[in-house]
């Protein structure tokens, strides 16, 4: 993890891989990977950052292994999450998210708390979803500072920011909506 205690982009794969066998179950070797792949590729787009995380090193840390007793990880090796790879789980899911919030990695790290949420405690659930809350607000104080201080300038960046902002506060008011369901 970075120093803010936000995900690097290779601990967001790990995420990804180890949410799915929560969520899932057992999974074949290369149906894992290409889920993996599939749900990255589609919140990021190709990224030489998030290739680099293999299955492999999962299985040497502990957090997954093969459920049929092989050695090595081949194409038809049934994985499974092992008690360390469910607490490496809850650790990764706890993790910050970096502000500004629509870089591509960070997209994909709120995308994943979001589809992993359910397996959280509930009160763990409430605390991601105001951790989420306090992130929109920075990038919204932000947003709308920026706006304040370029306010007369010539040009399409207001026009933008209040794009921005927009986006910022629809996405607040969803997570407000979400915050009081829980």
């Amino acid at each position: 993890m970075y120093r803010d205690n936000s995900l690097m982009p290779k601990e967001a794969v790990r995420l990804t891989a180890l949410g799915i066998l929560m969520d899932g179950g057992p999974r074949l070797y290369g149906d894992l990977a290409s889920a993996v792949r599939h749900f990255t590729g589609r919140i990021v787009g190709p990224s030489l950052d998030l290739m680099g995380t293999s299955l492999e090193v999962l299985r040497l840390e502990g957090l997954i292994d093969a459920l049929d007793g092989a050695v090595g990880l081949e194409e038809n090796s049934r994985l499974g999450i092992t008690t360390d790879g469910r607490q490496a789980f809850e650790t990764l899911m706890r993790a910050s998210v970096r502000a500004p919030s629509s870089d591509g990695v960070n997209k994909l790290v709120v995308a994943l708390k979001l589809r992993f949420l359910h397996l959280l405690e509930p009160s763990a659930q409430r605390e991601q979803i105001d951790a989420l809350i306090g992130l929109y607000e920075t990038e919204l104080a932000r947003l709308n500072d920026l706006a304040s201080h370029h306010a007369d300038d010539p040009g399409l960046l207001i026009a933008w920011l209040e794009h921005d902002i927009a986006q910022v506060e629809a996405r607040l008011a969803w997570f407000g909506m979400v915050a009081r369901r829980l």
